[in-house]
């Protein structure tokens, strides 16, 4: 049965919503049907110092800045979380996401377990969801199963998800992604349940409660 969310309210102010997890556990599927499912959520659109894609648009898919201009971000504090990837340097950006939760939505970040850590240290009241894969096995059968990779490079994504998955402890909720549909219900049932929770929504407790 589908969700029926025509009438869910957004709440007074909204949740970050950090989603982590190995490669190959399927978190990005979860978090697309999440996007397109709950209402007042979006994914942050993260800041990056490579160069666009054929199709990308500045503002849409990235922010698309220069090495200098990412360096003097960093110095300003404007990132909630940022990183270097081969090379070229990711980051969330501070501002968006928080004049979107005062505006009542909700943002959903998808990324690797130091990235989290950098959000909660600068957003203790986010909310941390990791994705688990049921078992190790599972996902170098999907990495192998994509038959584009070396063995060197499976090795290392192998020794890279471990790495992920050895920190699933630091996290509020685990979500172990055996089947998908399942695993569709229970990510939009934490989304749900965090967004209908009474710190979020002090209007409606002054409604039933005044006077």
């Amino acid at each position: 049965m589908s969700l029926n969310l025509t009438r869910f309210a957004r709440p007074d102010r909204g949740a970050l919503f950090v989603v982590t997890g190995a490669s190959g556990t399927g978190k990005t599927t979860l978090v697309k049907e999440a996007l397109a499912t709950i209402p007042n959520l979006s994914f942050s659109v993260s800041a990056t110092t490579r160069a666009p894609r054929l199709g990308e648009v500045s503002g849409r898919d990235y922010h698309f800045v220069s090495q200098e201009r990412h360096a003097e971000m960093v110095e300003a504090g404007a990132f909630l979380e940022w990183a270097e990837v081969y090379g070229n340097r990711y980051g969330t950006l501070r501002a968006p996401v928080e004049a979107a939760l005062e505006r009542g939505e909700s943002i959903l970040l998808e990324i690797d377990a130091q990235g989290a850590e950098q959000v909660r240290a600068a957003l203790p009241d986010a909310v941390f969801i990791f994705i688990l894969p049921p078992s190790i096995d599972t996902i170098e059968a999907r990495l192998r199963g994509r038959s584009t990779d070396s063995e060197a490079i499976i090795q290392r994504r192998l020794a890279d998800a471990r790495l992920q998955l050895s920190r699933c402890g630091e996290f509020e909720y685990l979500l172990v992604n055996d089947d998908l549909n399942s695993g569709y219900d229970q990510l939009q049932a934490i989304l749900i349940a965090e967004l209908l929770r009474a710190r979020r929504r002090a209007s409606l407790v002054s409604q039933f409660t005044a006077g």
